[in-house]
């Protein structure tokens, strides 16, 4: 009696499970005896792992799939079943459904062992082969190698068979079955963390790229890009740990906290005592302690993301803000310096040469025209109506202008725009700032906060370059891009280059005005920018995030992906993958730039080799 009732609860399991596999959606279930099923109705393909002791890792690669089952360890006969149901199931769709179980080796193998039907998948099995053997390991003095095996035999030489290849042919099924070196594990079962994250997330890339070339020849599926065949969902604890860690960077202003209270009292004796005193920087009081943000930081289980692809985004993340919390720690000591060389990479010799090279064609400061200036009361009348063409798009668009004695430069921080009491500019350059500071930084702000992931508001690692490039893109893209302003970013990166060969303030500034051609006053703004907190490098990425900018439109990169949050370049293709898996979304709002007449002549000019110093 009690069997009877056991198999129909389990048959009536197994009716409902196959009963909400529609075109659309996913079916996400717990199973019997600790088995577990993600199904995504549009995916023609399954992970399979079971569960046996001391290998968890291995069960952590099955669930790097779109799709993947957890078998339990009993109730065989339950599982086997719901696999020749799903499989008849997805099918009769798709044409075809293939199965991918894998499996761990012996702890002393090196090798991937591939069991499939070579002369029907030849295409799959070599992609994955050679993807395989290409997973990096040779470092840590691994060589791993991949074969193809044709067998019947698709499961691991002890476990039961789940199909016989007769019986999946009738089903409309294909399996493969993949024996893992455990490379990742000591012999007591214990991870490799460091190392098994480099593996996972090549593993997670080489099955999507096989798994796309079955799905592209063997199946009627629409799928149009290997990315994705990747996770379509973030699992909650992700989101747990989203907003914990953009809790901790909301919780300090990292460019205020290193900016100085006492600039113009700075320049005032600088300038009285003919360039021969600078007086001590001040800072405002940090806020936050930062030892005990790191143990947050710390506490948050990352290692634990089981999608490839955002474990690299918030382990990358929290490293940066690690190194930004030591650097408020370091404030006026020469450590700040190392940190923030570390933190935004130093110079290369390109972005060197180009601003050299822009210095060469326009060599001297321009002064100003007649035009009237405006004050910075008149610049929040400007800024409060880009804000109405931003609601213009969304009504939910939200920011405010706060104009302060205590600030030296302007500035977006949170989305938020920050002016000086005593700011003055022209119109043709308050309108190159209004795209530069609200059409990029509070944008991408805003963009990054309808993400589902609010490290695209807060900042991926690494962003600021490809924001700043964006900003001054955005200058120029709007007509207001001028010699000076493309003469101070050059000026930023050549006093950043005498900083790190050892000059001290009064030499870059004599640098910048006698060597030059910079005002007095240009001269020492980028100087007194490029010592804040004791050594700031920041001030580099303008023009490098410029030069990067102009590479990646000439190669042919597209534009307005970029304003959908704050992140790198090197994001992009996980940008790209994060969105065609449905994790993010296209940009909510776009600058007002991009409706302009000449927007697309510009930006044309650009693809086809303007030079930097044309820009203007």
């Amino acid at each position: 009696m009690q069997i009877s009732e056991e198999k129909a609860i389990y048959e009536q399991q197994l009716d409902d499970i196959i009963g909400q596999i529609r075109p659309e959606g996913r079916t996400i279930c717990p199973l019997p005896h600790g088995g577990h099923l993600f199904l995504e109705h549009d995916v023609p393909f399954l992970l399979i792992y079971r569960k046996r002791e001391n290998d968890a890792a291995t069960l952590r690669l099955a669930r790097t799939g779109a799709s993947y089952l957890i078998i339990g360890t009993e109730s065989f006969d339950f599982f086997k079943e719901l696999l020749h149901r799903i499989t008849e199931q997805m099918a009769d769709r798709f044409g075809s459904f293939l199965l991918l179980e894998l499996f761990a080796g012996a702890q002393s193998s090196t090798e991937f062992v591939i069991k499939g039907p070579a002369h029907k998948l030849p295409a799959s099995l070599e992609m994955l082969q050679t993807a395989l053997a290409n997973i990096d390991s040779r470092r840590y003095r691994v060589s791993l190698s991949a074969r193809v095996e044709k067998t019947k035999e698709r499961q691991r030489k002890s476990d039961s068979e789940l199909f016989t290849i007769d019986h999946l042919k009738k089903l409309g099924g294909t399996s493969i079955g993949i024996e893992v070196p455990p490379v990742y594990r000591n012999a007591a079962g214990i991870t490799f963390p460091v190392y098994f994250r480099k593996f996972r997330d090549q593993w997670a890339d080489a099955i999507r790229k096989a798994v796309f070339e079955f799905v592209r020849v063997q199946t009627s599926s629409p799928l149009a890009h290997y990315h994705t065949l990747g996770k379509r969902e973030i699992h909650k604890e992700v989101f747990k740990i989203d907003r914990q860690m953009a809790a901790i960077q909301s919780s300090y202003q990292f460019l205020l906290l290193v900016a100085p209270v006492n600039i113009q009292a700075l320049r005032s004796r600088f300038f009285a005592s003919d360039f021969k005193e600078i007086n001590e920087y001040h800072y405002r009081l940090l806020p936050i302690d930062p030892d005990l943000l790191k143990r947050k930081l710390y506490n948050l289980r990352i290692d634990e993301i089981d999608d490839p692809a955002l474990a690299y985004l918030f382990d990358e993340k929290r490293e940066e803000i690690d190194h930004e919390l030591t650097m408020l720690k370091e404030r006026g000591s020469k450590n700040f310096l190392y940190s923030s060389i570390r933190l935004y990479k130093g110079l290369t010799k390109k972005v060197l040469s180009e601003a050299e090279k822009i210095l060469e064609e326009l060599p001297k400061d321009q002064p100003r025209t007649a035009e009237a200036l405006i004050d910075a009361y008149q610049f929040r009348e400007l800024a409060t109506q880009e804000f109405e063409y931003f609601r213009g798009q969304s009504e939910t668009f939200q920011s405010k202008v706060h104009i302060r004695d205590d600030v030296n430069i302007i500035m977006v921080s949170n989305g938020e725009l920050y002016l000086p009491s005593d700011y003055t500019l022209s119109q043709k350059e308050a309108q190159a700032l209004i795209q530069h500071e609200i059409g990029t930084h509070a944008l991408t702000y805003y963009n990054g906060k309808q993400q589902p992931l609010q490290q695209l508001a807060v900042g991926l690692a690494d962003y600021d370059a490809l924001q700043e490039g964006l900003a001054v893109m955005a200058e120029y893209l709007i007509g207001g891009l001028n010699a000076n302003r493309l003469r101070i970013l050059a000026g930023r990166v050549l006093a950043g280059q005498l900083l790190l060969e050892g000059c001290g303030f009064k030499e870059i500034f004599r640098a910048l005005l006698e060597q030059y051609g910079f005002t007095k006053e240009n001269a020492f703004n980028i100087t007194s920018r490029m010592f804040q907190g004791g050594g700031f490098m920041k001030d580099i990425i303008y023009l490098k995030g410029l030069v990067q900018l102009r590479d990646y439109l000439q190669e042919g990169g597209a534009l307005k992906p970029l304003l959908a949050g704050k992140f790198a370049l090197k994001h992009v293709e996980i940008i790209e993958d994060l969105t065609n898996r449905g994790l993010l979304l296209p940009p909510k709002v776009t600058p007002r730039y991009m409706q302009s007449d000449s927007f697309h002549q510009k930006l044309d000019a650009v693809k086809q080799g303007l030079a930097l110093s044309k820009m203007i």
